[in-house]
């Protein structure tokens, strides 16, 4: 299976469920106030992927998971991620990823975020729902996320130039607005999208980014990095406006996820953490090594985690901790850093 997968090419299963029923308006069920959810169908890349890449490849291992599950929970952390806080917040069981087909239960939804994967150029697998389906009646008052873009970035400047990135962006999220266009044409109404966090404040990108004068700010952050993760918000911002004036029956939730993250980032030493730059498991200095995997070189042990995640707002060099994770879905959640301002619990209003 390829990393880079297209949203679209996972959306040819997910149209197998929704067209077996008609769907007519999204018809969420409201209780005190707020939306009652019967699911999520979440979209991404290794930031929500809760299992996927580790059921088709086992490539996540120990101690991804550790802090808060207990053993590897296929999830790229020490523990829970944003899209498990969502989960919590809105009262729906952790999403099982749709390639976890053995004990998962797809009653509540499911997770189609793939590790790697990107907007663009990729294909996808059909999604095994051998067990606990979801009821299709409900695809329509579902709630639908997406965290997705990131690899999109990464993959262009590892392999182009910065000018040739921000020229391919349009192409991205015109292919962005065609899968979410698809799911609203099989039914889907409500959609929470994330934009794409800090690039240039990945450890992973200063540690391999060389630096020059003036390209890295107050917090150590990769400038040029961080700008072209910009004008990919500033233009996904410009394109959820399009579709709620194309669909207004559709409810569409633009979540500045840059910001919250950019915030933790440059408040991290009064927030309890340590420096943003420091991570907790693998090794980029001096000897590459991912995380949960160790090696010795000339008598030197790399690879071993530190004692004290949860201090940390980086797990591995590129995705956030439990700790960080549990403090930006708190800013998030309740409609913050929001366009509208709503939280995710009134986000089908």
């Amino acid at each position: 299976m390829n990393h880079r997968k297209v949203i679209n090419d996972l959306l040819v299963c997910f149209t197998l469920c929704l067209r077996s029923t008609l769907i007519e308006g999204y018809g969420v069920n409201y209780g005190s106030n707020k939306c009652l959810y019967p699911a999520i169908y979440n979209f991404g890349d290794s930031n929500s992927d809760t299992g996927t890449v580790y059921a088709a490849f086992t490539g996540i291992q120990p101690p991804n998971g550790e802090t808060f599950f207990g053993t590897i929970s296929g999830r790229a952390s020490d523990g829970r991620l944003i899209i498990d806080f969502i989960s919590e917040e809105l009262k729906v069981p952790y999403l099982s990823a749709y390639l976890n087909s053995v004990g998962s239960n797809y009653r509540h939804g499911a997770n189609f975020a793939t590790g790697g994967s990107s907007i663009v150029e990729g294909k996808g697998t059909e999604p095994p729902f051998k067990s606990g389906l979801p009821r299709p009646e409900e695809f329509s008052k579902a709630l639908y996320t997406f965290d997705i873009g990131q690899n999109d970035l990464s993959f262009g400047l590892q392999h182009s130039s910065e000018k040739e990135v921000l020229t391919s962006i349009p192409n991205i999220l015109s292919q962005f607005s065609q899968a979410v266009q698809q799911l609203y044409h099989e039914g889907a109404r409500v959609f929470w999208i994330h934009n794409t966090g800090p690039l240039g404040c990945l450890p992973y990108s200063y540690i391999y980014y060389e630096p020059k004068k003036g390209n890295l700010d107050a917090n150590g952050c990769v400038k040029p990095k961080n700008e072209i993760a910009q004008e990919f918000n500033r233009q996904l911002k410009g394109q959820v406006f399009q579709l709620r004036r194309k669909f207004p029956l559709a409810k569409f939730t633009y979540v500045d996820v840059y910001s919250a993250k950019y915030q933790l980032i440059s408040n991290s030493r009064s927030q309890g953490f340590v420096s943003p730059l420091e991570f907790c498991c693998g090794s980029y200095y001096g000897y590459h090594i991912n995380c949960g995997k160790k090696a010795i070189v000339n008598g030197t042990v790399y690879g071993n985690p530190c004692k004290n995640p949860s201090q940390h707002v980086s797990w591995d060099g590129i995705h956030y901790t439990q700790a960080a994770n549990q403090w930006i879905s708190k800013h998030i959640i309740y409609g913050s850093f929001s366009d509208p301002p709503v939280p995710i619990g009134h986000a089908c209003f």
